[in-house]
């Protein structure tokens, strides 16, 4: 049996009629830059997590960028980053001529909020926490520490569409929230997208004109800015997928609830924990046999991830400040031990009975 990662096809099989005419209605209306499903689209989202503003945006890198350049972010400033995380956080801030200061995360690769005080220094102007795969970091902490001095707050919900602390999504709790709609997000275009929420009028204009080139409409340049935005094609499928996405994080939930139960016993196996609001984009272990236990997957026919091979201290982009593992150990140690295993919706229970299985053989259980 072959057992891929993630399977864009399994999912997007329900919807091909659906998609096909959804591609004839966009090639016959032929306004594929700011055609009408793009509005539509930030209005739904925007109604999704009761948020009053969203600004779509042509990839989450860009709403990053955007969104920091808005708040003022530049030379002199320092903005606080999990340490484990895509490198979008922390080079966002680098191109803007601020400092990325990074922080340790907890034992499931979000950012430990306990550490946070001690980072922040009469520079430090913001904090970046990641959602990572689909789980929330502690935002009320996050919030309280913000609060008191004086930070903004930019949640990084890349990987969380829907997730949820408390009845409360993600996105919700910050100044402002960025979004990606990479195709193996658990919300998908079928190309780069990406999005802005934010409840504040004066920084939604302020990302409006610089993704439009200093502008809110064509012609009335202010500043220079930048351009980026969402085709009318990726807006359209985000509509059509955006009803499924909650079906779609129950059927996560549930995938990672079997490979607990499956893996409770392996004591080799460090699994995480199925919270509630937890919608698992991606479903990590960890193990000290990473690099033999993905062989063997392999050799069985599985596909498996490494998210991520090196944590952003670490990599050569970084290298210059000179981190060493006992500074970031949770970081460290999940850059060394961390394995994410297949989960996608519509997964069969072949497939993820395959899975459990071929880890069971590699450990002898």
């Amino acid at each position: 049996m072959q057992v891929p990662f993630v399977d864009l096809s399994a999912i997007h099989k329900p919807l091909e009629k659906a998609l096909k005419d959804l591609f004839s209605t966009v090639l016959e209306e032929s306004y594929f830059v700011h055609g009408k499903q793009v509005s539509t689209f930030e209005n739904a989202f925007t109604n999704a997590h009761h948020i009053t503003h969203c600004q779509s945006t042509g990839n989450c890198t860009d709403a990053l960028y955007i969104v920091l350049k808005a708040l003022g972010i530049g030379p002199g400033d320092e903005v606080l980053v999990p340490a484990m995380t895509w490198i979008t956080d922390a080079e966002t801030v680098s191109l803007l001529g601020a400092e990325p200061v990074f922080v340790d995360v907890d034992e499931f690769g979000l950012l430990n909020a306990n550490l946070l005080e001690e980072k922040i220094s009469p520079k430090t102007k913001a904090i970046i926490p990641v959602h990572l795969y689909g789980r929330m970091a502690d935002m009320e902490t996050v919030m309280q520490i913000a609060q008191k001095h004086k930070l903004k707050v930019i949640e990084d919900c890349a990987q969380s569409v829907f997730a949820s602390h408390d009845g409360k999504l993600a996105g919700t709790f910050g100044h402002a929230a960025v979004y990606s709609f990479y195709p193996t997000k658990n919300l998908g275009a079928l190309g780069d997208a990406g999005a802005i929420l934010t409840n504040n009028k004066v920084l939604f204009e302020a990302c409006r004109k610089l993704a439009n080139h200093g502008a809110l409409d064509k012609h009335n340049h202010e500043f220079p800015g930048t351009n980026s935005r969402m085709d009318t094609l990726q807006a359209a499928v985000l509509l059509l997928k955006l009803p499924y996405v909650q079906q779609w994080n129950e059927e996560r939930l549930t995938l990672a609830k079997n490979y607990n139960k499956a893996f409770a016993s392996i004591k080799e196996i460090g699994i995480p924990e199925c919270t509630d609001g937890h919608v698992f984009h991606v479903y990590a272990i960890q193990t000290k046999k990473r690099n033999e236990l993905k062989s063997h997957l392999k050799s069985k026919g599985i596909q498996t991830q490494i998210h991520y091979p090196q944590a952003l201290p670490f990599t050569q982009a970084y290298a210059y400040k000179n981190a060493t593992p006992e500074e970031f150990p949770m970081a460290y140690k999940l850059q060394e031990q961390g394995l994410s295993l297949p989960l996608f919706p519509r997964m069969t229970q072949e497939q993820q009975a395959y899975v459990i299985k071929c880890v069971g053989e590699f450990y002898k259980c």
